[in-house]
């Protein structure tokens, strides 16, 4: 459990931070938006079971390609949401905080970042799944080590008390995180108060 949980700890970070990055890019800057929104919304559509195996052909075997397929597998929710968000923001409170005199680093920060916090952890509620599951399936179809290459070979062994442990094992473990996420999504609303 550790090695996946490991594993998908690094595929999240580079998901939160990519996918909030360029969300927030994205969603601001509408040049961006009008030209790129059409292909981000294409490429989160398409199946990401269908590049595991070219993952696999280029990166190999181990942690790498799980950590690359695990951030890409949250990387397009928590960048939608956020680039949602962005383009949602209230215009009028960007108009007041501009005409007041706001810089530009005070209208992302006094503004825009409390404006979009909710949609940043539903994003990264959403975003902590999709890594595991990312994980989990390199693990099972690639991986040496993990709780999907232990599932994998339990299923395969016909052991069922132990894939109905492990299987057990990774639902709580995905429970307790999405909870930890909420706790710090109550913590962060008195910022955006």
């Amino acid at each position: 459990m550790s090695a996946t949980l490991g594993v998908t700890a690094r595929a999240y970070v580079l998901s939160v931070v990519l996918g909030v990055a360029a969300g927030i890019a994205v969603g601001s800057v509408r040049l961006l938006r009008d030209v790129l929104s059409p292909y981000v919304i294409a490429l989160y559509g398409i199946p990401k079971i269908l590049v595991l195996p070219w993952i696999v052909l280029l990166l190999g075997y181990g942690t790498t390609p799980a950590v690359f397929y695990g951030t890409l597998h949250g990387f397009f929710p928590i960048m939608v949401l956020v680039m949602g968000a962005v383009r949602d923001v209230d215009r009028t409170l960007v108009t007041v905080a501009r005409s007041l005199g706001a810089s530009t680093w005070q209208l992302y920060y006094k503004v825009l970042l409390p404006a979009i916090v909710p949609s940043v952890l539903a994003g990264m509620r959403l975003g902590i799944v999709f890594c595991l599951l990312g994980v989990l399936v390199v693990e099972m179809f690639a991986g040496l080590r993990g709780m999907g290459h232990l599932l994998s070979s339990f299923a395969n062994g016909f052991q069922a008390p132990e894939l109905f442990a492990a299987t057990a094992l990774v639902s709580a473990a995905s429970i307790v995180i999405v909870l930890a996420l909420d706790h710090l999504n109550e913590k962060l609303s008195s910022w955006r108060g």
